[in-house]
C-alpha cells in the first residue's frame, strides 16, 4: 500500500470497527480523469448496503477534518465482494483452500488465467491445485489473485 492508503487505513479502520465490519481494503485511483478513494469492508454474514452506508457517513466527517487527500475525490464505501482480491499474505493464508483465480502478466502453458484451490502462498508465490496438478506461479508472473465465483 501506498503512505496515502496507509494513512486511510489507520483513519478507517476504528469506524469500521466500531461498526462491527472489518476493513478489507483502500484504494485511491485515478479513473476516467476523477480520483477515486474507495474503502472497502467486509464482515461475516456479508455486508448490507447499510453497513457501507453508516460507515461512509462516519468516515466522512473524519476524512474531512484530516484532511489527508488535497485535491479532490469521489468517496465510496463498499464491500470487499465475493470474488475479492487477495493482496497480503494474511489474505492468503485466510482463503487457504478456497478457490482462487490466478491472472498472469503473459501467458503460461497457452493460457493467462488459472483457476485452482489456494494451497500455498510464499513470498508473494502463489500454488493452486487443479486436479491432481499443483501449479507454481511467481510473484513477478502474477497480476491479480481474486477469490473465484463460479456458476454453478
Amino acid at each position: 500500500m501506498s503512505k496515502l492508503t496507509d494513512r486511510i487505513s489507520d483513519l478507517a479502520r476504528p469506524v469500521v470497527e466500531e461498526e462491527g465490519c472489518r476493513l478489507w481494503d483502500v484504494e485511491y485511483v485515478r479513473e476516467a480523469g476523477t480520483w477515486f478513494l474507495r474503502v472497502y469492508i467486509d464482515k461475516d454474514g456479508g455486508v448490507s448496503i447499510d453497513d457501507c452506508e453508516r460507515i461512509s457517513r462516519r468516515l466522512d466527517p473524519v476524512l474531512d477534518e484530516e484532511d489527508p487527500i488535497s485535491d479532490s475525490y469521489v468517496f465510496e464505501v463498499g464491500s470487499a465482494g465475493a470474488d475479492r482480491p487477495l493482496k497480503r499474505p494474511s489474505d492468503f493464508e485466510a482463503f487457504m483452500g478456497s478457490e482462487v483465480e490466478v491472472s498472469l502478466y503473459r501467458p503460461f502453458q497457452g493460457a493467462k488465467t488459472f483457476v485452482g484451490s489456494l494451497e500455498a502462498y510464499e513470498d508473494g508465490a502463489v500454488v493452486i491445485r487443479r486436479g491432481e496438478e499443483s501449479i507454481r506461479f511467481e510473484k513477478d508472473q502474477i497480476a491479480l489473485v481474486r477469490l473465484y465465483v463460479g456458476l454453478d
